[in-house]
């Protein structure tokens, strides 16, 4: 048997669900793998990153990434809650400016806000209309309750506990959320005309 039929064919990533209105900055990285579904527009920000797999589903209201966000692989934003109360908002996920969404991310749609500046750490999950205030810092595996309300400038740790954290960088820290996304762009190979109709 010849080495070419030893090898398995590899087939393309097929996208589960409707393709996703989109409106796109023109400066976005956006990989080739990620996955954009639903029916509500998804806006991505100028200079904002998504990775290879992350899944940003609008099936159940519009999706919002700002400026400068950097969004990891194998996240899944806009994922449907457990929680059967009615949204009363339009918007599903609301991602602000210089947010940083680690590897296997969870955030349910419906009325949810990741505040400015947030970094939200792998694994963690965010329910349906939780609100995080700027710059929050969430270690990987924390989980937030739908509703739930985090102030400003708060460290929640995967056990439950949380501090305040108002050592006054946020300068510095949105300079090096700036000179990642740069070195990202030149990493990931984006294809953002895929997405779009």
């Amino acid at each position: 048997m010849s080495s070419s039929n030893k090898r398995q064919s590899i087939l393309p990533r097929i996208q589960s669900g409707p393709k996703a209105p989109v409106n796109f900055s023109s400066s976005i990285t956006i990989a080739d793998s990620a996955q954009l579904t639903g029916n509500h527009t998804i806006n991505i920000s100028s200079e904002s990153v998504v990775h290879p797999r992350a899944k940003l589903d609008s099936a159940n209201g519009r999706i919002t990434i700002g400026r400068r966000c950097i969004v990891h692989e194998r996240t899944n934003i806009g994922a449907v809650s457990a929680d059967p109360t009615p949204s009363e908002s339009r918007d599903g996920v609301v991602v602000s400016d210089y947010a940083t969404v680690e590897v296997g991310v969870v955030i349910e749609s419906g009325g949810t806000v990741i505040g400015e500046g947030c970094h939200v750490g792998v694994g963690s999950r965010i329910g349906k209309g939780a609100q995080l205030g700027k710059h929050c810092v969430l270690t990987p595996k924390s989980v937030i309750r739908p509703g739930e309300v985090v102030p400003d400038f708060t460290v929640v740790y995967s056990n439950g506990t949380r501090r305040l954290d108002k050592r006054g960088m946020i300068d510095l820290k949105n300079k090096a959320q700036a000179r990642q996304i740069e070195v990202l762009r030149k990493l990931i190979p984006s294809n953002p005309a895929k997405f779009q109709s």
